[in-house]
């Protein structure tokens, strides 16, 4: 897969100063982005986060996902230790976009699970794609993450790309009283972990 590196500028933040690099994806002309801190081609394997994209939690603060909460733990963590790489790919509920994302939000309202109202809408439980995450890995020369997810899936997918995750970094955060069902299908139909181990 190719991708195309488009431009790069200081973000200051609540945690510190990143550097917000923008790529484009020829294939699809979606537009992703990446943040970056410190010395990432040393060699040492970086802390990295994939986040998919969710306006609803990242921007609108959303109690009914983590996802909010997650990316800003992301952000602190990595300002904490100096060096690391959050890629922010635009693949909004699960793959299926925004506004199907509110279809899935009332099929979830009339008693669905996340799972049950995405397959009712027509489409995959999870319909992410990670592939551009190596082009845009081959762009700051990092070859090791440690990664910060509670998925399997997305380290399976990423060393299945050839990049070693040598350590899953937990991230549990965001649990309230809104968000409980989603959590549980998230561990329950999804593989996603629970605890630390």
């Amino acid at each position: 897969m190719q991708v195309k590196f488009v431009a790069g500028a200081t973000l200051p933040t609540a945690w510190g100063d990143f550097t917000i690099h923008g790529f484009e994806d020829p294939a699809t002309g979606k537009e992703h982005i990446a943040l970056a801190m410190g010395d990432l081609d040393s060699g040492a394997p970086v802390l990295c986060r994939v986040h998919s994209e969710c306006l609803t939690g990242d921007a609108l603060f959303s109690l009914r996902c983590d996802c909010g909460p997650q990316l800003q733990y992301a952000m602190r963590q990595i300002a904490k230790e100096g060096r690391g790489l959050i890629l922010y790919l635009r693949q909004e509920g699960r793959g299926i976009g925004l506004l199907n994302k509110i279809k899935a939000y009332a099929l979830q309202d009339k008693g669905a699970d996340t799972v049950e109202a995405n397959v009712q809408l027509g489409f995959l439980a999870d319909g992410r794609e990670y592939a551009i995450c190596r082009p845009m890995l081959d762009h700051f020369g990092v070859k090791e993450l440690r990664l910060l997810t509670n998925n399997p899936a997305k380290v399976a997918a990423l060393e299945a790309m050839g990049i070693p995750v040598t350590e899953r970094v937990p991230i549990h955060t965001g649990h309230n009283s809104h968000n409980k069902s989603y959590l549980e299908v998230k561990a329950s139909k999804m593989g996603h972990m629970t605890h630390d181990d």
